[in-house]
């Protein structure tokens, strides 16, 4: 940060995005006053780049410093999940007018987002905006985020990119295969065959099958996902290169993961809480957002907490090791606050700085 005080109101907008509560508003800041952390997000010139490419800089050297030290052999799974979520806004956004658009009958800003996992390590790694009809497709956006996945990152690691329906177009599936990555996408159940068949007209899994403008054989299974009221809906899965049905299958519904930090990056960190003047508040409403969820999760991670983790704690962790001050300052705020009735109770409080 450029100043001081720009780095007490960062410090204090990731305080409130540690409380994991789900609403890390700045009207609820007890150490910054609203107009400050608003200003801070929309107005204050400090470089969000910058700060991308720390927080970046810092996952890469954690990485390779730990997945260096195994021991030798094959090499492990670097899972890159595409897939969009919707942050649903309701109301009347006059400046965002270009951002905020219906998709799958939901209204809001529309984020593809590529999800990185190695081994426990799970990382939101970038995201772009989608904005609606005749600008770039979720499966276009999706396939630029995977082009510029650092070299250093995709040569450590087997690159397996796993997608949901929406990236499952012609144009991804040969951007990957063009990589040389191996991919898993979700697939329609109504998508053409060259012999004129459709999907749904299949009844052998893992068999290889050529698909309209495809240039080259994929291969095709399905499973069957329990949905509403525990009615079962048929979906299908292809893979780029050929693998056993179950194979299959099993990495097709590991693209799910990213489901879950959604829900995670939503409820607890507040991913769709924005409510900015600017593009520029909005998009560093989110970057915080995405830090508090990763600071969270490596503590979680370091600290070794039982499974499945426990957000709050881990947050609350996270925010008492990092940011021990604004924990301290909190509670004395809260002490002020409740003295009249420690008196009432026959309690005198007394607190004095001590020399360290």
């Amino acid at each position: 940060m450029p100043t001081q005080y720009q780095k007490d109101n960062l410090e204090a907008m990731l305080g409130l995005f540690l409380q994991a509560q789900g609403h890390p508003l700045p009207e609820h800041s007890q150490t910054k006053s609203p107009s400050a952390l608003s200003r801070f997000l929309n107005i204050n010139p400090w470089r969000t780049r910058e700060m991308i490419r720390i927080i970046r800089q810092h996952v890469l050297q954690t990485l390779l410093r730990i997945f260096s030290q195994s021991s030798k052999g094959r090499k492990p799974f670097l899972q890159v999940i595409v897939d969009l979520t919707t942050l649903e806004k309701r109301g009347k956004f006059k400046d965002f007018k270009d951002l905020i658009r219906v998709y799958n009958s939901k209204r809001g800003l529309h984020l593809v987002v590529v999800y990185l996992v190695v081994g426990k390590w799970r990382i939101p790694w970038s995201f772009r905006v989608w904005r609606g009809k005749g600008t770039p497709s979720p499966a276009q956006l999706g396939l630029k985020q995977v082009l510029r996945l650092p070299k250093c990152l995709t040569q450590k690691f087997q690159v397996m990119i796993l997608a949901d329906t929406a990236f499952s177009s012609v144009e991804f599936l040969h951007g990957v295969r063009k990589l040389k990555y191996h991919a898993v996408t979700g697939i329609p159940i109504n998508r053409k065959l060259i012999d004129g068949r459709i999907l749904r007209h299949l009844h052998k899994q893992g068999q290889q099958v050529r698909l309209v403008g495809l240039k080259f054989p994929v291969t095709v299974s399905w499973y069957y996902l329990k949905r509403d009221k525990g009615k079962l809906e048929k979906r299908f899965v292809l893979s780029t290169r050929p693998i056993k049905a179950s194979t299959l299958k099993w990495w097709g519904k590991r693209r799910w993961q990213i489901e879950g930090w959604f829900k995670t990056a939503k409820h607890r960190f507040g991913l769709h809480r924005f409510g900015q003047g600017t593009l520029l508040g909005v998009y560093r409403w989110l970057i915080l957002s995405l830090i508090a969820y990763l600071i969270a999760h490596w503590t979680y991670l370091q600290i070794q907490f039982p499974s499945p983790p426990d957000w709050g704690q881990a947050a609350q962790t996270a925010l008492e090791s990092i940011f021990p001050q604004i924990v301290v300052s909190l509670l004395l705020l809260e002490i002020e606050r409740l003295t009249p009735l420690t008196r009432s109770c026959g309690f005198n409080i007394h607190i004095s700085r001590c020399k360290m």
